[in-house]
């Protein structure tokens, strides 16, 4: 399968947001129990949008159709934190998200890579995993548990 990973514009807005929403209420299947939701302003246009504003903003791109994206911040000194990555559960387990981590690893000029994920989705902390990332702390946010993770490179 090829990914082609371009930068996301306002124009990508309405369908980035429809496949976030997928991504993330597909959680509430996948563990028992979760209630369907995602991070803050994974479902609103505007919260989009500022990520495009602040952040390097990129859609995943699979048979000519949007089929994810992350975002990427620059935190100076060589330290990168991924944002978000997500990608519609039509394309899970087919290498989409491993395409976007291998761009990352190559387009920027990385010393440390950060990211957090939420405690209970285990299938994540197993890709971030696979993908050089390890452990390092948890936190509460608004009371809900989050699992910290580096990658030095």
């Amino acid at each position: 399968m090829t990914v082609i990973i371009e930068h996301a514009t306002p124009d990508d807005l309405e369908t980035l947001v429809r496949v976030q929403i997928a991504a993330f209420h597909s959680d509430a299947t996948y563990y028992p129990g979760v209630e369907l939701g995602g991070p803050p302003g994974y479902d609103s246009h505007d919260a989009n949008l500022e990520m495009m504003q602040t952040s390097d903003y990129y859609k995943l791109i699979v048979d000519g159709q949007i089929a994810g994206g992350f975002n990427v911040y620059d935190k100076g000194e060589g330290v990168y934190h991924l944002g978000v990555l997500y990608v519609h559960p039509n394309y899970h387990n087919q290498g989409v998200g491993s395409a976007a981590m291998q761009y990352i690893a190559a387009a920027y000029p990385a010393k440390t890579w950060t990211l957090d994920t939420p405690g209970y989705a285990t299938r994540n902390h197993r890709f971030y995993e696979k993908h050089g990332f390890v452990k390092e702390g948890e936190r509460l946010d608004d009371g809900f548990l989050l699992i910290e993770y580096v990658r030095h490179t």
